[in-house]
């Protein structure tokens, strides 16, 4: 790939290659400068660039690398200037569009040219050959050869753009320019394979749009203006797809533009959905659903009527003749009579999804749907002012079909009234997205209607008719038709009627008591029974009701009242729903001002990094420059040495030569040498071409004399072989005729033999059908054995199951109880034992202040104090107070330190010790070492270590 110090050089290149002849060179050096990552800076000269490179694109059908090169060009200028990639594109589709017309255009002309009287002086033998071989008229064949490359080409083109500026909110408004061409030119060239794909291609695009949220540039459909070329679009496809009549595709246009619509949750102004709906009942006219085309009618009229000011009276009485027609021409019987269940319930979704359409709520649900039906809709009609709206003729036919109950003259009313309604019609110049309206189309459904009408009130009254009397007074069709319409009302369970062609009658079957003629006659008896009491008993006049209507009064007050209040607070719920809308929508928009100042920030970061980025890579082009500047020189001197040796002047300029000007000197010379090659090959071919010439107008004579002789033998054959044939086939007709002649004789024995074998067959499978019906019978009765077996097992172990639990909680709660009357005991023990010890430690103290008031006593009357552990001999033995064995043990027990257990030996131990003690208090003396308590240390007196030996005494139970 060659590279170019500046973008002036590429473009200058690519006009010298083609210029020389070279476009294809050209096309991959452009395309070489618009792919590469050194010029990703936008100049004014890239523009011009892409323009001569579109340009070549065009001219040699490279569609493939036109998407390229716009490719790279929108990347190049997305952030700078939105603007030029909209102009490259524009030109780009002028330049197809206008290649396709000029294709176009020679054809037509060349066909013109050959489209002479004298033909067979005209055609030349290429073309009688092509002709014989190919099978293609002349108009066919320049078509293939010249029309139908540019029309790909042109398609590819709409493809290609639609693909490049696809879900792009700065070149949506383009997208939609080139939707719009592409309808056209599928409109414009009836290409109807092509305007399916591209209905397909807009479809996607909005579906990845919807996907891929995240998307940079993303257009955003709640903004009006990007909606509005959406809807647009979806319009304008929609009115191609009805004038192509291509009816599937218009009715998924119109499905796409409700979908579009309840993804922003908004209704189209007025003037698109009086199109909506205009093209909607021409697609429910098409499809022969009726009922849905009387119900966009309906929505037409009311759209009509509430929003064209400029709406006639005249044309508000055709409009509302047609809706009133529309809505009689609906079969008056359910046509899913006896369906199954599935089919039923795909015509539930079916009616869901279009009573969706035509209601066109984009909030709707499932709840306030409404239930399109042939007896709503002329409710509809009645309650709101439709009818009345209508010509007289429609009025009287309506009341004809709809209330009239004599059905012998029922025809003669109804044919006058429906050639009137044939004649009326026309454009409604008030509106003109409405089509033309022909009432004459509904007059073949309106006759059915009245057909059937006549046969429903004639089997209310009569029980049965001679066939020709129904004839007569049914003018509209002959019996046969008749028939086949009574054929569908039977089986639609409208009627009820036998026919007998022996007798020439028609007998009227009867009806059940809960069937609907019998009902409309009991109501109609009722009506009229409540007239004639009326005009007997006429009512009382002049009473005044005022006190009956008081309490009522008072009552309807209250729900006022209370009706008032709910508005209220539903009003005030409205308005902070509002204001929390309004706030979301503020912090919605600050998010997206924020998001936006981010953006720009970095796109100006970029800018600078960019900017930095090209003043490096300037640097590095003057280097680069200089560098060639050096080459170039060395390059001079060289051809300066080569032109000296071969005599040559040479063509150079010094300093102001480069070597770019040296390598195109190369090249010039290089084509020269191949174009004179080029010369003495043509002049080669041409000589052949004369000897070629020359061997046929040598050889053409002889061939002629050999096809004659050729032909001669194949004529003589042909008459030996058809004289041949002639003689078998009458041998053959013969051998048959005596064939079935032989064969008649046995067809009695034939019938015989069959009804032998199926009478046989017949039987076997009776009893084979007996056998399948018993053993099935069989099989239910295990199956029913089993499945009570197995529900008396699941209920045993159910109930085991529920047993066990029981016993295992009682268990539980009976630990548990253990557990607490042990913990209770446990407690009470210790508050006992803790009672204990208080009483002890009381009685030690009595104990010690007892001691210390007989010391001080003694001591009071000695004068000498003798030692604690050697008292004397000649003090008197001071004889302790009686204590009774039971104070004594209580006494000398140990106290429990901290409630813990103590066995029964050491309890033993304690006891014995406390009565050693005791007696020890009781002697003259204190006792010898060898006889005192083992637990407690020998320093401590019997006198005074009494609470000290307990405390001791508990410390040793307690290790």
């Amino acid at each position: 790939m060659a590279t170019f110090a500046r973008p002036e050089n590429a473009l200058k290149r690519a006009e010298e290659l083609i210029n020389v002849g070279q476009k294809q060179e050209a096309l991959e050096a452009l395309h070489g400068f618009i792919t590469s990552r050194r010029y990703r800076a936008w100049t004014k000269t890239h523009e011009k660039i892409l323009f001569k490179y579109v340009e070549l694109c065009v001219e040699m059908r490279r569609g493939r690398h036109a998407k390229d090169g716009l490719i790279q060009y929108r990347g190049i200028c997305q952030q700078v200037n939105i603007a030029s990639i909209e102009e490259v594109i524009k030109y780009f589709m002028q330049l197809a569009t206008e290649k396709a017309e000029q294709a176009r255009n020679e054809a037509q002309t060349l066909e013109e040219a050959l489209d002479i009287d004298d033909l067979e002086a005209d055609k030349r033998p290429e073309d009688l050959m092509l002709s014989y071989v190919s099978g293609e008229k002349g108009r066919d064949r320049s078509d293939r050869e010249l029309v139908t490359p540019w029309f790909k080409f042109l398609w590819e083109t709409y493809r290609t753009v639609l693909e490049i500026l696809r879900n792009n909110s700065r070149l949506e408004a383009l997208y939609a320019m080139t939707a719009h061409r592409a309808f056209q030119f599928c409109k414009q060239y009836k290409r109807t394979t092509e305007f399916r794909r591209l209905c397909e291609i807009i479809r996607n695009h909005l579906a990845n749009l919807n996907k891929y949220r995240d998307q940079r540039d993303r257009p955003d459909l709640s903004a009006p203006e990007s909606l509005q070329l959406y809807l647009d679009t979806r319009f304008e496809q929609l009115k191609v797809a009805t004038e192509l009549e291509l009816w599937q595709e218009a009715f998924r246009s119109v499905e796409d533009i409700y979908g579009l619509m309840c993804m922003v949750k908004k209704t189209p102004k007025p003037p698109l959905m009086v199109v909506y709906y205009s093209k909607l009942l021409e697609i429910f006219w098409m499809s022969c659903s009726n009922l849905y085309h009387a119900y966009a009618w309906l929505k037409l009229f009311t759209l009509q009527k509430s929003f064209n000011k400029n709406l006639s009276q005249k044309d508000l009485q055709l409009i509302a003749s047609c809706v009133v027609l529309a809505a009689l021409s609906v079969p008056p019987y359910d046509l899913l009579h006896g369906a199954s269940h599935l089919e039923l319930e795909n015509e539930k979704e079916r009616s869901l999804r279009i009573s969706n359409l035509i209601a066109f709520d984009v909030e709707s649900k499932t709840e306030n749907r409404e239930v399109l039906s042939r007896s709503s809709l002329l409710l509809d009609l009645v309650s709101k002012g439709v009818l009345n709206c209508a010509s007289h003729e429609i009025k009287d036919l309506y009341n004809i079909l709809e209330h009239e109950v004599l059905p012998l003259d029922m025809a003669l009313k109804v044919q006058p009234l429906l050639n009137k309604i044939s004649s009326l019609g026309g454009k409604i110049a008030s509106a003109s997205s409405v089509p033309e309206v022909q009432l004459s189309r509904y007059v073949p459904c309106l006759e059915k209607l009245a057909t059937l009408k006549l046969l429903q009130r004639v089997s209310q009254v009569y029980q049965s008719m001679t066939i020709d009397k129904l004839s007569k007074i049914v003018p509209f069709f002959d019996f046969s038709a008749v028939e086949k319409i009574s054929v569908d009302a039977v089986k639609n369970n409208f009627l009820v009627m036998k026919l007998d062609y022996s007798k020439g009658s028609i007998f009227f079957g009867k009806k059940n008591l809960e069937s609907e003629g019998l009902c409309d006659h009991l109501s109609s008896f009722s009506e009229s029974l409540c007239k004639a009491r009326t005009m007997i008993y006429p009512p009382a006049k002049g009473v005044s009701k005022l006190g009956e209507a008081i309490p009522d009064l008072v009552e309807l007050v209250e729900k006022e009242h209370k009706k008032l209040l709910a508005r209220k607070s539903l009003i005030e719920k409205r308005k902070e729903e509002q204001e929390r809308q309004l706030l979301e929508m503020e912090r919605e928009e600050e998010a997206k001002r924020l998001k936006l100042q981010k953006i720009t920030e970095e796109a100006e970061k970029k800018r600078l990094a960019s900017e930095f980025e090209q003043m490096k890579n300037q640097r590095i082009l003057r280097e680069i420059e200089e560098r060639e500047l050096e080459e170039a020189q060395a390059l001079l001197q060289e051809a300066e040495k080569r032109g000296k040796k071969k005599g040559k002047k040479a063509v150079i300029e010094g300093e102001k030569i480069s070597k770019k000007v040296l390598m195109e000197l190369a090249l010039s010379e290089q084509i020269r040498e191949k174009q004179e090659m080029e010369k003495k090959i043509q002049k080669l071919a041409k000589t052949m071409d004369y000897l070629e010439r020359a061997k046929r107008e040598e050889a053409a004579p002889v061939i002629e004399a050999e096809f004659q002789n050729r032909l001669r033998e194949e004529e003589a054959l042909y008459e030996l072989e058809k004289q041949q044939e002639t003689e078998q086939s009458r041998k053959r007709h013969t051998g048959d005729l005596d064939e079935k002649r032989r064969l008649g004789r046995m067809l009695e024995y034939k019938k015989v033999f069959e009804e032998r074998i199926l009478n046989r067959r017949r039987a076997e499978y009776n009893r084979l059908k007996e056998e399948r019906d018993a053993r099935i019978n069989q099989m239910i009765r295990s199956r029913h054995l089993e499945k009570e077996t197995r529900r008396k097992i699941l209920f045993y172990l159910r109930n085991e199951d529920q047993r066990q639990k029981r016993l295992r909680e009682e268990e539980e709660a009976r630990k548990h109880e253990e557990m607490e009357r042990r913990k209770k005991e446990e407690a009470e023990r210790k508050a006992k034992l803790d009672e204990i010890a208080e009483k002890q430690r009381a009685r030690e103290r009595e104990l010690e202040e007892r001691e210390k008031k007989r010391r001080d006593e003694i001591l009071g009357r000695v004068p000498a104090i003798p030692s604690r552990f050697e008292p004397s001999a000649t003090a008197p033995a001071v004889e302790p107070p009686p204590v009774s064995p039971a104070v004594a043990a209580q006494t000398a027990a140990p106290a429990p330190a901290r409630a813990k257990y103590i066995p029964p030996s050491r309890k033993a131990a304690a006891a014995s010790a406390a009565d050693g003690g005791a007696s020890r208090m009781d002697g003259d003396r204190p006792p010898p070492a060898g006889d005192r308590d083992r637990w407690r240390p020998s320093s401590f007196s019997s006198g005074s270590g009494g609470s000290r030996t307990s405390w001791s005494s508990s410390r040793d139970w307690d290790r």
